[in-house]
């Protein structure tokens, strides 16, 4: 194909080259310009042919080029299509990652604050219960004993407040 119309642009070159030009209406009519070098009818009508069947190839090139345009503009269509789902898939990961810090902020703070309020209570629950068996009262009365021998540790609990 591509060899017929290189051999067919290269006929048409050098015709032109030896007519000057050539102008015909149709295969049967007269050429309006005489030719120079004296060109048979035969050779007029081969250059008509072949004239008529170029602009053919270039419709059916133009025919086929806006195939190939209206191919892209669909190619380009789906690829805003997949760029609008990717953008759409982007979001919704933001979302879940959001949604999951949030979700791990919150179980540990709930840890924290779980711990710090389970501390708090058993400490008060142990002083609660050391003070009802009335053992800090006798562990305040030995050491208040104590300090009546040794001048030093009473001096220790005087200091506290426990004397």
């Amino acid at each position: 194909m591509i060899k017929r119309f290189i051999l067919i642009i290269t006929i048409i070159f050098c015709l032109s080259l030896f007519s000057g030009g050539v102008i015909a209406s149709n295969a049967k009519s007269e050429v309006k310009t005489p030719l120079p070098m004296g060109l048979s009818k035969d050779t007029q009508f081969i250059i008509y042919y072949m004239d008529k069947r170029f602009d053919a190839l270039y419709r059916e090139m133009d025919k086929r080029f806006e195939q190939v345009d209206k191919r892209f503009e669909q190619v380009d269509k789906r690829f805003e299509q997949v760029d609008k789902r990717f953008e759409q898939i982007m979001n919704f990961l933001w979302m879940l990652t959001g949604i999951f810090t949030t979700l791990t902020a919150a179980v540990i703070a709930f840890a924290f604050w779980d711990r710090r309020t389970i501390i708090r209570q058993a400490r008060n629950e142990a002083i609660e219960r050391i003070e009802k068996e009335g053992r800090l009262q006798n562990l305040i009365e030995v050491l208040r004993t104590f300090a009546k021998k040794n001048s030093e540790f009473a001096e220790i609990l005087k200091s506290f407040n426990l004397l």
